[in-house]
């Protein structure tokens, strides 16, 4: 089964309310609509004046009578959730003025009501930028229990079916943390390995990254990756993983035989976790282009609710497929 196939497959099983608060940009209109009737999300919210939201549907031909539109600067909850949002930023300076102005965002708006489980995640970024997708997920949706680290990762879907799952691998972090140490890497891989299971399915096989290959250097930032392996090998001792492997040793198996042999991860990784944010987002970006993958993400981990983030250049079947992923990571 394809990856859509099997991210759809749990969204239509999940049946979660998605918000989607750039109600005012055709593509969501567009996505919203299809959504719905593939039967992704039991229901759409779009957030914003009833009247600019029909109008935008007039204009673009699109059916919205389905979805759900919240008038939120007008609705009877708007003071209520002026008040959550003062009391969780009060301690940064913010004035309840402040709070105020910054809860007419519909970006802000449903990240509240996401946070009070009205709905089950929420889709952005077709309009705004991935900082402040980010920013409003961490401040008011925050970590889940017992996590101190919110991560990405991506789905690569590559041609070679001898990799991962059918071609499918997991790749983290390539979009939010920039220089992880040894505890964040573990977090990083412990979610990226859950990730992978929930949307792909599979059983996570977990390779930590480096230049090195079990001591064949020696560098700060490879005991940083030892450390991490100890940490999740001690939080997680049920998951498979080893490190620090070099990418084809986590990947070919005759490679893993010379490198490391007797590996429980080398030479069949299906999740790889790279040292830093740069390694991550370049090697992601390379195989997209060069080696003609499909890449999905940046899927945010780590949430105490579902947010993710979309590319402002995105189409609507890109928002279709992010709501599918938000919808599946819900509940």
């Amino acid at each position: 089964m394809s990856f859509r196939a099997t991210v759809w497959e749990r969204a239509k099983a999940k049946g979660a309310k998605i918000i989607l608060p750039e109600s005012l940009d055709p593509r969501v209109h567009e996505a919203a609509s299809k959504a719905l009737k593939e039967g992704l999300a039991s229901d759409i919210i779009f957030l914003g004046n009833h009247e600019e939201i029909r109008a935008v549907s007039e204009r673009e031909g699109t059916d919205i009578s389905q979805i759900t539109v919240v008038d939120h600067v007008r609705g009877e909850r708007f003071e209520e959730y002026v008040c959550t949002y003062y009391e969780l930023r009060r301690h940064k300076g913010v004035e309840m003025d402040e709070a105020r102005a910054s809860v007419h965002d519909p970006l802000v708006y449903g990240a509240l009501m996401v946070r009070e489980g009205i709905a089950g995640g929420m889709v952005a970024g077709a309009v705004h930028s991935t900082a402040d997708v980010l920013r409003v997920s961490l401040t008011l949706i925050g970590a889940r229990a017992g996590i101190r680290t919110v991560s990405s990762c991506m789905v690569m879907i590559v041609s070679n079916k001898s990799f991962g799952l059918d071609g499918q691998l997991i790749f983290a972090d390539c979009g939010t943390v920039p220089a992880p140490d040894s505890k964040q890497l573990a977090e990083i891989s412990i979610a990226s390995a859950q990730t992978g299971k929930l949307l792909i399915g599979f059983k996570p096989v977990v390779a930590l990254l480096s230049f090195s290959t079990k001591g064949s250097a020696k560098h700060e930032s490879i005991d940083t990756v030892r450390e991490a392996l100890q940490i999740v090998r001690e939080q997680r001792p049920e998951l498979t993983i080893d490190g620090e492997l070099q990418a084809d040793a986590a990947l070919v198996q005759s490679v893993a035989e010379s490198k490391c042999p007797g590996s429980p991860a080398g030479g069949r990784a299906n999740v790889l976790i790279f040292p830093d944010l740069n390694a991550g987002n370049i090697a992601y970006k390379l195989v997209q282009r060069l080696g003609e993958a499909e890449a999905y993400g940046p899927i945010l981990q780590g949430l105490a609710r579902p947010v993710n983030d979309l590319s402002r250049g995105c189409s609507s079947d890109d928002i279709v497929n992010v709501v599918a992923i938000t919808a599946a990571q819900s509940g």
